[in-house]
């Protein structure tokens, strides 16, 4: 546009959006310095769930509450595009997202519930979430030799019988079900296909859906444990089935790429936190009569993690746009990138944090040691950095491959050859 050109309504509608989007930022970034990090636990990691109600309270009245939820059940009704600073801002405490409203696996149930589930399961299932009056879990993940990071393995079966279904299966890693009144489970449903997999919402209390062991594992940001859930004769109603029956597997995809993203952002604003630590040590800290800070190889470090922190970023940003875009094929590849650079990079920033803080590094007086704990197990979750990687490989060969033989098409529609 040259600059004699007016504006248009489309563009005046998009800076106030981007206006809106930015004041969110800024506000949710008052709030979690402000009222969040005063009342972290001691341990700095998880509330319990007084803490966490008091918190969001005080987040509504802030005007920061449900950011990504829809206005119509009291969110702020920000796009996925705009996620990312207003995440990684309520990630600079362990427990921002929390107070927000804004953390797995609650968030991603919320956008998967507003994309696929009816006007009626919204009511009864969405409603209440985007509120804070409820919690929830998402159960794919099986013990081995069920699904985990290939959910083609996925063993829990439904049944049908009159007037709905009939679950059997265990599952693990159910993030959060200590908590929940409500668990999205996914099952094999044969009578459908054999590869036909599909989506059920199941409470909690009912009868056939039983808490297991309970993994312990190295962060704690989520509250609600992971633990085992074991489904035996549970039965689900007709209308507790989310979305369409056999299609589970590509219903699971709405959640599972956004998803994967809000745990970089979220993340990402953790690993800031750290590197913020750092830098303020290193202004102040003398070693070998000089500031750590102007030390060639503190320098070093810092400039990584600076190096480590915008390239993330960048990338969350570049998947975002392909999955709001559509591109199912580009955001899927994109969101496969951003999740293996963000889960190790933010590893790289916290641990170069717990180094240049020094012994205070890896004491309990700083958070830091407590924040490596919470960022390494996600090279692990939502799926490993190694499946991630065979899947980015198996991408780009069989795009290379669609462009050498759509070129090769051209030539011969060119040259007249059939």
């Amino acid at each position: 546009m040259s600059a004699r050109e007016p504006v248009g309504a489309g563009d005046a509608a998009a800076a106030a959006d981007a206006a809106d989007a930015a004041d969110v930022v800024e506000r949710t970034r008052r709030f979690v310095r402000d009222v969040v990090l005063p009342a972290e636990p001691p341990a700095g990691i998880a509330l319990d769930a007084a803490g966490r109600r008091a918190l969001q309270q005080q987040a509504r009245e802030a005007g920061v509450f449900a950011p990504h939820a829809p206005v119509r059940l009291g969110g702020l009704g920000l796009p996925l595009g705009a996620w990312s600073p207003v995440f990684q801002e309520a990630g600079y405490s362990p427990v921002g997202p929390a107070a927000l409203n804004c953390m797995a696996p609650d968030e991603g149930n919320m956008l998967l519930l507003e994309r696929i589930a009816t006007a009626e399961q919204q009511e009864r299932f969405l409603a209440p979430l985007a509120a804070g009056e409820v919690r929830s879990c998402f159960a794919m993940t099986e013990p081995h030799p069920g699904a985990g990071s290939d959910p083609a393995a996925l063993a829990t079966t439904a049944r049908r019988v009159d007037g709905g279904w009939v679950l059997d299966g265990e599952k693990r890693f159910v993030s959060g079900a200590e908590e929940a009144g409500f668990a999205i489970v996914m099952a094999r449903t044969p009578d459908l296909g054999d590869d036909a997999a599909t989506l059920f919402l199941v409470r909690t209390d009912a009868g056939g859906f039983e808490l297991g062991h309970r993994v312990r594992t190295l962060e704690r940001a989520i509250t609600g444990g992971h633990p085992h859930v074991s489904l035996s004769g549970c039965f689900v109603r007709d209308d507790d089935v989310l979305g369409t029956p056999g299609d589970g597997f590509r219903h699971a995809q709405v959640r599972l790429g956004p998803a994967r993203l809000t745990h970089c952002m979220r993340w990402l604003g953790l690993a800031r936190r750290a590197h913020d630590t750092a830098l303020d040590r290193v202004r102040h800290r003398e070693l070998f009569g000089a500031r750590l800070s102007d030390l060639g190889i503190a320098q070093g470090m810092i400039a990584d993690s600076e190096i480590d922190l915008a390239s993330s970023a960048a990338l969350i940003d570049r998947a975002a746009a392909a999955l709001e875009g559509g591109d199912v094929r580009g955001g899927a590849q994109a969101s496969s990138i951003a999740k293996v650079h963000c889960s190790e990079a933010v590893g790289r920033v916290v641990d170069r944090a717990v180094q240049l803080c020094g012994g205070d590094g890896v004491t309990l007086e700083l958070p830091l040691a407590a924040f490596l704990d919470e960022v390494r197990p996600f090279r692990v979750y939502d799926g490993s950095s190694e499946t991630h990687r065979w899947a980015i490989a198996r991408r780009a060969v069989a795009r290379r491959r669609r462009e050498v033989e759509g070129g090769e098409r051209v030539l011969d529609r060119a040259e007249g050859r059939r």
